[in-house]
Formats: structure tokens, C-alpha cells, sequence
């Protein structure tokens, strides 16, 4: 259904909101990819990988004081 618009000022602020969204979306879209971006360091790799190793490790360690 299409907006039924009675004035120029009603197309004009239906224009201008229209804009912000754009606008909005545009600076979110910017915010993903420098995350993305941060994300992907090499850096980010490997604090992500000794993280997975210290909970495996861990585990393996608990695993073995509690067979005894």
C-alpha cells in the first residue's frame, strides 16, 4: 500500500528520515566491518587459540587426578 502524502513537507520529512536510516545503516555497516576487520588479526588467532588449549589442558589435568 502506497503513503498517501498530503503537503511537500510531508515528502520532505518523509525524505529527510528516509536519509538518517540510510545514513544509520551506513555507519552500522561500518562498525561490522571494523570488528569483522579486528576479528581476523592473526593476534586475535592466537589468543583465541591458547585459550582453547588452556581449557584442554585443564580438563586433561582434572580428568587425570580424578582416575587415581
Amino acid at each position: 500500500m502506497r503513503k498517501v502524502y498530503n503537503s511537500f513537507e510531508d515528502i520532505e520529512l518523509d525524505l529527510k528520515r528516509l536519509d538518517l536510516e540510510r545514513q544509520i545503516a551506513k555507519e552500522e555497516l561500518k562498525a561490522v566491518k571494523g570488528e569483522l576487520k579486528e576479528s581476523l588479526q592473526p593476534s586475535q588467532w592466537m589468543q583465541t587459540g591458547i585459550k582453547v588449549a588452556g581449557k584442554l589442558g585443564s580438563m586433561v589435568l582434572l580428568k587425570k587426578l580424578f582416575k587415581r
